[in-house]
Order: structure tokens, then sequence, then C-alpha cells
């Protein structure tokens, strides 16, 4: 399942992400998806408020899978990929699961990204140059 992916970062659940389930918080998945996005994007030299030609980006949509449970201290490998992309967005998918353990998936997920202009709070078009780099680095048309 994880050689789809071609970019995986790893990141700890921290006291702040525990719920009174005493487990990963629903909420906090969110936030490990933006913080792996983040770091996908800066491979590029991008990151959330710039992907170039004064682009931005905004989320439209979110779906997140829960699988597993994960507590304080799990070290969790997040793989992260664009499997679609077009004029003015794309589709991050994401891939949770335990470091140490990574036949057990924690959680999976979608969010959708759009080309934002955030100056004149509007949908933009993505660059061609970001189209291009994410085209050939994963491969999709």
């Amino acid at each position: 399942m994880t050689h789809n992916f071609k970019f995986s970062t790893e990141i700890a659940v921290t006291v702040g992400d525990i719920n009174y389930g005493g487990h990963l918080g629903n909420d906090r998945l969110l936030s490990l998806f933006q913080e792996a996005r983040l770091r996908y994007l800066q491979q590029f030299n991008c990151s959330e408020l710039s992907i170039g030609d004064d682009t931005s980006l905004i989320m439209s949509q979110a779906h997140v899978n829960f699988k597993a449970e994960a507590f304080w201290g799990d070290q969790l490998t997040i793989f992260v990929r664009i499997s679609r992309i077009e004029k003015i967005r794309f589709l991050f998918e994401y891939l949770i699961v335990k470091t140490d353990q990574p036949q057990k998936i924690i959680a999976t997920g979608h969010t959708q990204m759009v080309g934002f202009d955030y100056h004149h709070r509007k949908v933009k078009k993505l660059p061609l140059s970001f189209v291009q780099t994410i085209k050939a680095y994963e491969s999709v048309n």
C-alpha cells in the first residue's frame, strides 16, 4: 500500500494531540495532514501561501477515515501524495501508520486544495510550473 507513495515523514504524537479518551483526537488528524502536506510542499520550495505566480492554496474539501487508535509518544509515519491535479485544484492523499508497525494503519484521508489569490479573495488557476513539477514527481496526468 505504501509503495504508491514517494514521500513520507515521521511525526510523534504529543500530549496536545491526546483527547479525553486517552488517544489521538479526531480533530488532530487534520493538523497532522497539514503538517505532512507542508513538509511535502517544502521539498519543492513551496508552501500553502506560495506555490508560485502569487498563488496560494486553500482547502475546499477534507475526508478522514479512522482505522486505529494512536497514543502519546507513538511515532507515526505519514505518507503523502498528489493523486490528481487539474487547472485550479488537486487532491492530496494521506496514509498514516505506526512507524514501528507499518502494517497498522491509523488513518487514511484526502484533502482537496484549490489555487487561491488571498489579495483578491478569489480562486486562481494553478501555476503551470507547479503543475508540471507535481506531474513529473508523481507521474500523474
